[in-house]
């Protein structure tokens, strides 16, 4: 089928279409309704039983494929291959949920699970979804007052966390973290269950904490529990605009749907594929892209602990694929874009067999098209930017990878997916033209596999995501749908920036940028102007190899956006910076850019990936300042 055909099987019949894909799975018991519009978002598969964990592993067992590797564990940072096959994954799952059960975690309780890229945190992740309890993890080193926060937010009865994270040339003690977040908290989970790694011991306190070897030894094996399709799988705690993190709440049956739809028909990975998406399970994709979709259709999947860059260097990646014979990466295009930076004519990929890789997909955050030019270039294989949210769980707007690929555009996310009606919008919710910026929003229902509210703050879920577009979802992104169906991903709303009454998207001026021979990477951020109300700022993160002067390389970003956007774009002023602030996701902190030029205070995200490179940031602008005097 074509993506035409696709899309219209979807919107011709919506619940044949997604019962099609349920059936892929096994339930307990059938559900009353495919879709449950009483709610204007939607609730997916209500009246069934399923269990996420049943499905992910012992479903594989009992088709007899038991021996087959469900994940390898690659650290960079240790030197250190495991490989677990499903049976063995399972048993250590069950093991886990056993003393889970058996230390009182019973369905719908919580558990916080506060850990680096080590199998145990999957295992943390497989064991709470088959007993029913609903896991909440947060990323490894978030600091102290973020994870009590979310300690506050979602009452956990028991705390999941190892001894340490380990950073390029730097060790995290995580237990010094917990207690201080449980110190900050107002809510007391009942144990902290801690794995020791090597590298770093824990002292435990004897009343609250527990040795993670002494809390399985002797469990029984826990069986999977059948819950409510509807019932919460896990809550992911993302920023929220009121300082507050929000609890987005997936369910198990939607999602599961979503997850193996997408793997197979987006992502073209099957039983006997190896898929590696490069991120962290603090964030949505490590859930829905490193745990849950590669097992639910029975594939391999790799998680890797280490960078694109720096353990040991840009090769990486590529050691990687070539070692597990990876056959398709996700990624961010800011780790592209760390290996672009030193390695531009990526000649360490040379040392390396990299002829399992059938395509590159990128996600997170914009994708400059020099970026996902450049990738396509040199790796000589498919290169697909998707567009997808915590919120959503998979891709809004994607590519259908294998038969069913077309012609990808560069600046586009792809096409929108089945379950997404996608529209661009003005303010007052009337649809733009063809070409024309402005809000993206979502016709409800959502698709399967979307949050279904947010933790306890349903009236929060309704007016943060339903109240300004009334009877869509409000993505809080801006773009435009070209002629072809396509659509760019521009900018988040709040980046779009008004120059003398002219709205600019700041993904348009770096998407110019971005293609400066010299640049490696860059970002525009909107600064206060007297006159014009706001004027455009970039930021150039050169390439390792350059040998231009920087005043040279402005000079020139200044006239490409003037040739290519026009003399409107009021365009004048960058500046060359190491290295741009970004979330230990990789996305680039924009506001905070802004609010440094602005010389506004600025808290330190607890979100950074490097809070020391705002005070480059600042240096950077002050040096620049003193120049212009």
């Amino acid at each position: 089928m074509s993506y035409d055909d696709v899309i219209k099987a979807w919107q011709k019949d919506p619940d044949a279409f997604w019962t099609a894909a349920a059936n892929h799975l096994e339930w307990s018991s059938p559900w009353d309704k495919v879709c449950d519009t009483t709610r204007p978002s939607g609730t997916w598969f209500t009246g069934a039983q399923f269990n996420t964990c049943h499905n992910a592993l012992d479903r594989h067992i009992q088709a007899g494929r038991g021996d087959h590797h469900a994940l390898i564990y690659d650290s960079a940072m240790t030197n250190t291959i495991q490989h677990y096959t499903y049976n063995h994954l399972r048993d250590e799952v069950a093991q886990l949920a056993g003393a889970l059960e058996r230390s009182g975690i019973t369905k719908g309780d919580r558990v916080l699970i506060y850990m680096p890229m080590i199998p145990q945190a999957v295992m943390a992740m497989l064991a709470c979804a088959r007993i029913g309890a609903i896991h909440s993890v947060v990323f490894g080193g978030f600091a102290a007052d973020e994870l009590g926060n979310r300690i506050t937010q979602a009452k956990p009865k028991m705390i999941l966390s190892a001894s340490c994270g380990l950073e390029p040339g730097r060790t995290i003690e995580y237990k010094p973290l917990v207690d201080a977040a449980i110190e900050k908290s107002s809510h007391s989970p009942g144990k902290v269950v801690v794995w020791q790694r090597h590298e770093c011991k824990a002292n435990l306190n004897q009343e609250i904490d527990q040795d993670w070897n002494e809390f399985i030894e002797g469990a029984s094996h826990a069986e999977c529990l059948s819950v409510n399709s509807t019932d919460p799988l896990y809550t992911l705690y993302t920023s929220g605009t009121t300082g507050k993190p929000k609890g987005i709440v997936r369910d198990n049956g939607g999602h599961a749907v979503a997850m193996h739809w997408s793997m197979q028909n987006i992502y073209n990975i099957n039983k006997d594929d190896v898929y590696w998406a490069a991120s962290d399970i603090g964030w949505v994709v490590g859930h829905s892209y490193i745990v849950y979709a590669p097992l639910l259709v029975g594939a391999t999947t790799v998680l890797y602990e280490g960078k694109p860059v720096g353990t040991p260097d840009a090769s990486a990646f590529w050691r990687v694929i070539d070692n597990h014979k990876v056959n398709v990466l996700f990624t961010a295009p800011t780790a592209i874009r760390a290996i672009k930076r030193v390695d531009s004519e990526l000649k360490m990929a040379k040392d390396y067999d990299l002829s399992s890789l059938r395509a590159l997909f990128l996600a997170g955050e914009r994708c400059d098209p020099d970026t996902l030019e450049w990738s396509a270039e040199k790796l000589s294989i498919p290169v697909i930017d998707h567009w997808w949210q915590t919120e959503t769980g998979w891709a809004i707007s994607a590519n259908l990878f294998g038969e069913n690929l077309f012609p990808t555009r560069s600046g586009s996310a792809g096409k929108a997916m089945p379950g997404w009606d996608v529209k661009i919008v003005d303010n007052d919710c009337n649809e733009l033209a063809t070409g024309e910026v402005g809000a993206i929003v979502c016709k409800l229902p959502l698709g399967p596999g979307a949050m279904q509210t947010l933790w306890e703050a349903e009236s929060h879920f309704q007016e943060t995501y339903f109240k300004d577009f009334p009877g869509y979802y409000k993505t809080g992104d801006a773009g435009y749908i070209d002629d072809q169906n396509y659509l760019h991903v521009m900018s988040r709303t709040d980046d779009i920036i008004n120059v003398a009454g002219h709205r600019l998207s700041t993904g348009a001026l770096e998407e110019v940028l971005a293609t400066h021979p010299a640049v490696a990477e860059c970002a525009v951020t909107g600064v206060h102007d007297e006159l014009k109300g706001q004027v455009p700022l970039g930021f150039l993160c050169l390439k390792a190899d350059s040998e231009l002067d920087h005043q040279q390389v402005i000079n020139e970003c200044v006239a490409q956006i003037r040739s290519s956007i026009g003399p409107v774009a009021t365009f004048k002023r960058a500046i060359v910076v190491e290295r741009l602030p970004k979330t230990r996701s990789g996305k680039i902190l924009r506001a905070v850019l802004s609010k440094l030029a602005d010389e506004k205070h600025v808290e330190t995200p607890p979100t950074i990936d490097d809070p020391t490179i705002l005070d480059e940031i600042k240096n950077a602008l002050q040096h620049e300042k003193e120049l212009a005097l």
